[in-house]
């Protein structure tokens, strides 16, 4: 076990030249994620004064100190989690049952729980939505804390966020290792999505696809988004005649994980303000999983 790992204030002596994130993370044995949510909270001071940049240059001699638990701000709610935050916005990992903003007034949604969690910090600053996952979807998301950085997020979607992976529960034992499915994506007046393989006046929509296992006729496939329409993963996959799990819209009625099985567990990109490699994943959900064990 880390020395420091259960220890709430841990005062380091620097003995060689180096810079603040390889320090803590060759001392603390921590993730590159964990780190980065200590300088972004204010948790780090090098010789008494507190820092909050990664590349921070430090000299033999130099003494870092880092309180390792956050008080009672602290997020704690059963439907988000914070992976990461700065000053400008939040990456969070969102449960299955909870909308990622209200659709009428007064709806329990993400953005709520994250204006209350600020409202209890003091900040000055409320959530803004800037990419949505459906209600059922669990998953990674980011949520801007300011305007400026929303708009730059929305405007330069694609150019930002280079990577978008999911994780789904497939009904059936998919044949093929993987492949593309490109179609445009329209919804009826009932407000179902439809897929055609020629331009029907949608939405042009683009799914890569990859098998990772198969047990029975249940298969666990990871997709990656070229574009983010609106039950993209979900149409996609009924057209390939693999549907989601637990999709009562689109799928064929079974639900072995008990909920819709899909994830968003990877989600790369450029930060907006900043410029930093922002990377984060989280495991895939063992209710998707356990089919899988030997």
């Amino acid at each position: 076990m880390n020395e420091y790992a259960s220890k709430k204030y841990i005062e380091i002596p620097v003995r060689e030249d180096t810079v603040l994130i390889d320090f803590l993370l060759k001392q603390m044995g921590l993730t590159h994620t964990r780190v980065k949510n200590l300088l972004s909270g204010g948790a780090v001071t090098v010789n008494r004064k507190a820092v909050s940049r990664h590349d921070t240059p430090l000299r033999r001699g130099d003494v870092v100190n880092v309180m390792r638990h956050k008080k009672s701000t602290a997020l704690e709610n059963r439907y988000v989690k914070i992976i990461y935050e700065d000053k400008n916005l939040v990456v969070i990992e969102k449960s299955e049952g909870i909308l990622s903003m209200a659709s009428s007034a007064k709806q329990y949604c993400v953005k709520t729980v994250l204006d209350e969690y600020f409202e209890k910090r003091h900040f000055k600053c409320r959530a803004h939505v800037v990419h949505r996952l459906d209600r059922e979807t669990s998953g990674l998301m980011i949520y801007a804390k300011d305007i400026e950085t929303a708009q730059t997020l929305e405007h330069n979607w694609k150019e930002l966020v280079y990577d978008r992976r999911y994780v789904a529960l497939l009904s059936g034992a998919m044949e093929q290792e993987g492949g593309t499915v490109h179609s445009w994506l329209k919804d009826n007046k009932a407000f179902v999505t439809y897929s055609s393989p020629t331009d029907n006046g949608g939405k042009e929509a683009v799914t890569h696809y990859r098998r990772l296992k198969v047990s029975g006729d249940l298969t666990l496939c990871e997709m990656k988004l070229e574009t983010g329409r609106k039950n993209q993963i979900r149409v996609h996959m009924a057209d390939l005649g693999y549907p989601v799990c637990g999709d009562d819209k689109y799928g064929n009625g079974r639900n072995p994980a008990r909920r819709l099985a899909l994830h968003a567990y990877r989600l790369f990109f450029t930060h907006p303000v900043t410029g930093e490699d922002m990377r984060f994943e989280t495991p895939f959900p063992k209710a998707f999983t356990k089919f899988f064990e030997d």
